[in-house]
C-alpha cells in the first residue's frame, strides 16, 4: 500500500511474497493450499477446491502436490488464485482474512499521513477481475475508516507505475542543472569491432584464434591504469586497516564480478565475510539471472548503501563497464554523502567524467568487443583482473600473505590441506608429513603451525589482522 499527501509518501507491506504479501494473490493461494492439507490430515477429506487444484496442475494426489509446492515459484502459486475465488464458499474465511489484512495496512498508511476520509484506488488484476474481493476490501476499509472510499482503477496498473517512477525521478533524483544521462551508445564497448565484422563466417579455429588475440587488449588496458590501481589499493588498504570495509556495487556482469571477488576473500585470506561485501542491482536473484531494469534505479543503489550500513570508515567501489550505470551512480553518491571513500572502475575512458565521480577513477581502455556490446568479454576480463589486483594487493598490504603464500587461507578440503602442508614444509624446511602434524596440532591454522613458541619463524611486524 502506498499513500501520498502534500508531497509526503508512506508505505506499508510490499516486502515480497515470502515475508509481506498479505492479502495478495500468492498469500491467498498458499493459505488455501495449507487448509487443503490440514483438512486431509485431520479428516482425510479431499475438498472440491483440492480436487480442482489437482486437476489444474495435472497431479494425481496430494502427495504429488507437496512435491510440486517445494519447487514452485511465486507465479506458480499465484495462478491458483482464481480457483480460490471459484470455491469462495469453501475459502471464504481466507478471502475475508486477506481483505482485512489489506484494510489494516491501508488504515495504517492513512493514519500516518493524516488522511481522515481517503479515497483508495485499487490496482492490479486481483481487484480488477475479482469484484467479490474488491467488495470485501471496501467493507473492511470502511469499518476501520468511516467515510473512506475504495474504487477499482480501470487504467492498467503499468501506467500508474510509470507515473510514480516519473514523480520519483522529478522529486528525488532530478539531475543537476546541465546534467544529462550519458548515452550508452557512445561507450567504446558499444561500438562495432572492425576485427570481428565477419565473425559469423569464420571457422571454429579462426574464431578461437581471434578471441585469443583480442585478449592482448586486456593486458594493455591494465598496464594503462597501473597508477590509479595503485591509488585504489592504498585507499582501500588504509580504510580496512582502520577498521573499515570494502563494498563493491554493480549491475549485471559487473555486479556478478563484485560478488565473485567478495566471496573469495574469506576462504583465501581468512577474513570475515563482512570485510568485503557486494551490492548487486536486483539483489541475490540477479546473480543467476537478469533482473530487467534493476540497473536503471538510482535510488536503489543509494538505498543499498544506506541499508547495508556503509559508514565514513568504509570504501565503496562502483563497477560499470559503460561508466554510466544509474544504480552505481546512486551507490557512489550515497557513499560520498556518508563520507566513505569511493572508487570507480569502468571500461570507458571517453565517458562523461562528471556523470559519476569518485575519489579514485580507473577507466580501462579495452575498446570494442568482438560481439558488439557484450561486456562479459574483454571488459569483463579486464574488470575481473582489476578487482583481483585491488583486493589481493590490499590483503598483502594488510599482512594476509607470507612471501607469496596464502598463509591465512582456510584449509577446508583435501586440496587446501595439501596446499597448507606444502607451504608449512617449505616455510620451515621440514618434511611434509611433519608439516601436516604441526597443522593438525594447530587445528589447521597455518600461521599457528608456522609461528611456534620457540621462534621457528617470526611473523612480520607489519601484519595487520582485520
Amino acid at each position: 500500500m502506498t499513500g501520498r499527501k502534500g508531497g509526503v509518501e508512506d508505505r506499508a507491506g510490499g516486502w515480497g511474497h515470502l515475508l509481506g504479501d498479505s492479502g495478495g494473490g500468492y498469500d491467498l493461494a498458499i493459505h488455501a493450499l495449507r487448509d487443503v492439507l490440514f483438512a486431509f490430515d485431520t479428516a482425510r477429506r479431499i475438498t472440491p477446491f483440492a480436487q480442482n487444484v489437482l486437476r489444474t496442475l495435472g497431479l494425481n494426489s496430494l502427495r504429488d502436490l507437496t512435491l510440486w509446492a517445494q519447487a514452485a515459484q511465486k507465479n506458480d502459486l499465484a495462478r491458483l488464485t482464481p480457483l480460490v475465488f471459484e470455491h469462495a464458499d469453501e475459502t471464504a474465511p481466507i478471502l475475508q482474512d486477506g481483505a482485512e489484512a489489506l484494510a489494516r495496512l491501508t488504515s495504517a498508511v492513512a493514519q500516518r499521513l493524516g488522511m481522515e476520509k481517503p479515497t483508495v484506488r485499487l490496482m492490479g488484476g486481483l481487484f480488477a477481475r475479482q469484484t467479490r474481493y474488491s467488495e470485501l476490501f471496501a467493507k473492511a476499509l470502511t469499518s476501520k475508516i468511516p467515510g473512506a472510499r475504495a474504487e477499482v482503477c480501470t487504467p492498467p496498473a503499468t501506467l500508474g507505475a510509470v507515473r510514480l517512477a516519473l514523480n520519483a525521478l522529478e522529486i528525488e533524483t532530478a539531475p543537476a542543472p546541465g546534467f544529462s544521462e550519458p548515452a550508452l551508445h557512445d561507450a567504446p564497448t558499444e561500438q562495432p569491432n572492425p576485427r570481428s565484422a565477419h565473425l559469423d563466417t569464420l571457422a571454429t579455429r579462426e574464431l578461437v584464434e581471434l578471441f585469443v588475440r583480442e585478449e592482448h587488449f586486456v593486458e594493455a588496458a591494465l598496464a594503462a591504469v597501473a597508477e590509479p590501481l595503485a591509488r585504489g589499493v592504498d585507499l582501500i588498504s588504509a580504510a580496512l586497516a582502520a577498521g573499515g570495509r570494502l563494498f563493491y556495487a554493480g549491475a549485471g556482469t559487473s555486479g556478478r564480478l563484485g560478488v565473485l571477488d567478495a566471496s573469495e576473500m574469506p576462504p583465501t585470506f581468512g577474513v570475515s565475510p563482512s570485510l568485503v561485501q557486494a551490492l548487486i542491482a536486483g539483489g541475490a536473484a540477479a546473480i543467476q539471472q537478469s533482473i530487467e531494469g534493476a540497473e536503471d534505479d538510482v535510488a536503489a543503489g543509494a538505498l543499498a548503501v544506506r541499508e547495508r550500513g556503509v559508514t565514513a570508515q568504509d570504501v565503496v567501489c562502483g563497477i560499470t563497464a559503460s561508466g554510466r550505470t544509474p544504480f552505481v551512480r546512486g551507490a557512489l553518491e550515497a557513499a560520498a554523502a556518508l563520507g566513505a571513500g569511493t572508487l570507480l572502475i569502468t571500461c570507458n575512458p571517453e565517458r562523461q567524467k562528471g556523470a559519476i565521480v569518485a575519489n579514485v577513477e580507473i577507466d580501462l581502455p579495452t575498446g570494442p568487443e568482438l560481439v558488439t556490446g557484450s561486456t562479459r568479454l574483454k571488459a569483463g576480463t579486464a574488470t575481473k583482473v582489476a578487482l583481483n589486483v585491488l583486493s589481493t594487493c590490499t590483503m598483502i598490504r594488510l599482512g594476509r600473505v607470507d612471501g607469496n603464500f596464502m598463509s591465512c587461507l582456510q584449509p577446508t578440503n583435501d586440496k587446501l590441506r595439501d596446499r597448507a602442508a606444502r607451504f608449512v614444509a617449505a616455510r620451515l624446511s621440514i618434511p611434509e608429513n611433519e608439516a601436516r602434524q604441526r597443522l593438525e596440532c594447530a587445528n589447521w591454522n597455518i600461521r599457528d603451525a608456522i609461528h611456534t613458541p620457540d621462534g621457528a619463524a617470526v611473523r612480520s611486524e607489519k601484519a595487520v589482522n582485520p
